[in-house]
């Protein structure tokens, strides 16, 4: 008799998570995800991925405003004998935690201890990282501080942005949940607590957050350029970078100043280490296009700097 299992999560990060238990034979009781929300331009209700798969298999969803009060007794009525959590966006009580008989696993795209928190993929590209990877968990009241279940680790691609490398763990968290569930069944999952001299905890990312510190070196421009791809955005003024590399410069120019600006080479922006060459970027109301295709068609001036404190680029 296969597992009853209730699965949390909102993104598109949990909905292969979702789709392997359901490949797998497990019985999906019923789905939790975030409420509703308005979206786009015009702000219309969307579901999120992890719903409209849920319905898509016919399976029960459940939207509570926060799970600790109103998911309680849902999730109870349940009855699971294990919860499986991937990006759900809700910190679960103790109450909750205490339904499952077997308690419930979470799917952390980052090789803990290290990059705990709610954007570990944008963190771990930010801060250069040329490896990542997947945790499966066991969760408990802390942030990401449950005993550590399997780990995978993956490579991180010099092309890689935070959307592409989500896509990529998610896939392979997947695979690493089915390989935990099976190895909890007949009792040879491994469990260890983390070290907690190890861990590394990163916030949640804001819009603000996006504004480009042109002072940086143009290497790690460029890793926050991959690591605020697709959102929140890296901005250099009004301008959103959407691809960037980094090139060296001797030059004394201040950081931000417009090096190059033309239809062969691009945009050039002085770093503060090197020089930032942008090979993507999206002007405020503007469309992404390769910036030699935008200066095409459009004017800046070299040795201007660029404003430091626009961020309204869609």
């Amino acid at each position: 008799m296969s597992l009853r299992v209730v699965f949390m999560g909102t993104p598109d990060y949990g909905v292969p998570s979702l789709e392997a238990l359901i490949q797998a034979g497990y019985d999906v009781a019923g789905v939790f995800c975030q409420p509703d929300k308005p979206s786009g331009r015009g702000k219309k209700i969307t579901f999120c991925p992890v719903k409209q798969c849920a319905i898509a298999h016919g399976i029960p969803v459940f939207q509570p405003v926060k799970t600790r009060v109103d998911g309680v007794e849902p999730l109870r009525q349940l009855a699971p004998d294990l919860c499986v959590t991937a990006a759900f966006g809700h910190i679960l009580s103790q109450e909750v935690l205490d339904i499952p008989r077997l308690g419930t696993v979470n799917v952390h795209a980052s090789l803990l201890p290290k990059y705990r928190g709610s954007a570990p993929v944008n963190w771990a590209l930010i801060n250069g990282e040329t490896v990542t990877g997947v945790t499966t968990m066991m969760t408990d009241k802390g942030m990401d501080t449950g005993d550590i279940l399997m780990q995978r680790q993956v490579a991180v691609e010099p092309g890689d942005n935070a959307g592409t490398l989500v896509d990529r763990l998610a896939r392979v968290g997947a695979e690493l949940l089915i390989e935990t569930l099976r190895a909890i069944e007949n009792g040879t999952c491994p469990r260890r607590p983390q070290i907690e001299a190890e861990a590394s905890y990163y916030p949640l990312l804001k819009k603000e957050m996006g504004v480009m510190d042109l002072g940086k070196s143009a290497r790690q421009l460029c890793d926050f350029t991959r690591g605020m791809n697709p959102w929140p955005g890296a901005y250099a003024g009004a301008y959103k970078v959407l691809e960037a590399r980094a090139e060296d410069w001797a030059g004394t120019e201040a950081p931000g100043t417009i090096l190059k600006a033309d239809a062969k080479q691009g945009l050039w922006i002085r770093a503060g280490e090197g020089a930032l060459r942008v090979l993507r970027m999206q002007a405020a109301g503007g469309k992404p296009m390769n910036a030699c295709d935008y200066l095409r068609g459009h004017q800046m001036e070299v040795g201007a700097l660029i404003a430091p404190d626009k961020t309204d680029a869609e």
